[in-house]
């Protein structure tokens, strides 16, 4: 009886095993991965990397000034427009000031496209007068020359 049980246990045991699950690269995870592609910055249009400046440098000029003059809608996408309210952008700067002090300049880091969507990802290390942490801008533009999105990280710096 106990042989019995033992054998039942195991065989139990041997068929509930856990299966390993884990991401498996599809064809379509390789076609996204392969589509968007870094950039030389001097190979993007002119304009396009104006844009993608200006507009960094403006959202994180409104911190130190505390006046915003709002994106136009031939400037950015409605999505970032109704996303980039003084009130939103005032408890954002809030935090970033405390931690970062006043904002001084933007430096490019890289530029990516993305060739299916036909948009630029633009990264930017974030200057300020503290140099305590470390913050990225990436601003998006998308086909039609507006900015699709900004959003800015604290990133961690690398140990030497």
């Amino acid at each position: 009886m106990k042989k019995t049980i033992l054998i039942i246990t195991l065989v139990l045991l041997y068929g509930c095993k856990t299966q390993k699950t884990g991401t498996s690269s599809t064809g379509e995870d390789l076609i996204l991965e392969k589509s968007i592609v870094i950039v030389n910055p001097n190979e993007v249009d002119a304009v396009i990397k104006n844009r993608a400046y200006d507009l960094g440098s403006r959202l994180l000029e409104s911190c130190n000034t505390s006046r915003f003059k709002p994106f136009s809608s031939e400037e950015a996408t409605d999505k970032v427009i109704q996303n980039a309210t003084p009130k939103i952008l005032s408890e954002t700067c809030k935090k970033i000031n405390f931690r970062n002090g006043k904002f001084i300049s933007l430096d490019l880091i890289d530029v990516k496209h993305d060739e299916i969507n036909e948009q630029y990802i633009f990264k930017y290390n974030i200057n300020y007068e503290k140099k305590y942490f470390k913050r990225e801008l990436t601003v998006t533009v998308d086909a039609t020359n507006k900015v699709s999105s900004i959003s800015t990280k604290e990133v961690s710096r690398k140990p030497m």
